[in-house]
C-alpha cells in the first residue's frame, strides 16, 4: 500500500551566515528547496513523500523527488552553501539524513491527513566548526514529532 508521510528534519545550531536547504532531484537535474540562512539556531524542513509498506511488519521503502538512493540504502540531503545556491560563502557541502529504521507502524501513526509527523533531528555543526556534511553521524533515528 502507498501513501504519503510527512517528515520534518530539524538541524540543531547550525553555523550563522551559511545556506541550507532540501535537496529536491537527481544528479545535475535538482533543486534546492526551501532554503534557510542560518542564524545559529535550530532550522526546521518539513515535507511530503511517497511511502511503501508491504505489510504491518514489513519495511518502509520511499521514493519521490526529495528521496534519494537506492532502497533499503535511501536518504534525504540537505544541501549546504554553494550547493544551496549561495554565492558568498566558502561551503560546498550535503548532509546526508538516512530513512532507515522508519517502521510501517509509525507510518500508519503518521500518514497524511494526521496531522503528524515523523522527526529526525541532527547536528548543524561538523567537527570542524563548519557544516556538518556527509552521512549524519550517531544518527539517533526518526521518532513521532511532538
Amino acid at each position: 500500500m502507498e501513501r504519503d508521510i510527512t517528515l520534518r528534519i530539524v538541524l540543531e545550531a547550525p553555523p550563522p551566515g551559511v545556506d541550507f536547504g532540501v535537496q529536491k532531484g537527481r544528479g545535475s537535474a535538482f533543486e534546492t528547496i526551501q532554503t534557510q540562512r542560518s542564524t545559529g539556531g535550530d532550522l526546521s524542513f518539513e515535507f511530503s513523500v511517497p511511502v511503501k509498506v508491504a505489510s504491518a511488519a514489513g519495511a518502509a521503502d520511499f521514493g519521490g523527488p526529495i528521496v534519494q538512493g537506492p532502497p533499503g540504502g535511501r536518504f534525504v540531503y540537505i544541501d549546504i552553501g554553494t550547493v544551496a545556491g549561495q554565492r558568498d560563502t566558502p561551503w560546498s557541502r550535503r548532509l546526508k539524513v538516512p530513512l532507515s529504521g522508519i517502521t510501517a507502524e509509525q507510518v500508519r501513526r503518521v500518514s497524511v491527513g494526521t496531522r503528524r509527523a515523523l522527526e529526525a533531528r541532527v547536528p548543524g555543526t561538523g567537527k570542524d566548526g563548519g557544516p556538518s556534511c556527509a552521512s549524519v553521524k550517531n544518527f539517533q533515528g526518526w521518532s513521532q514529532a511532538r
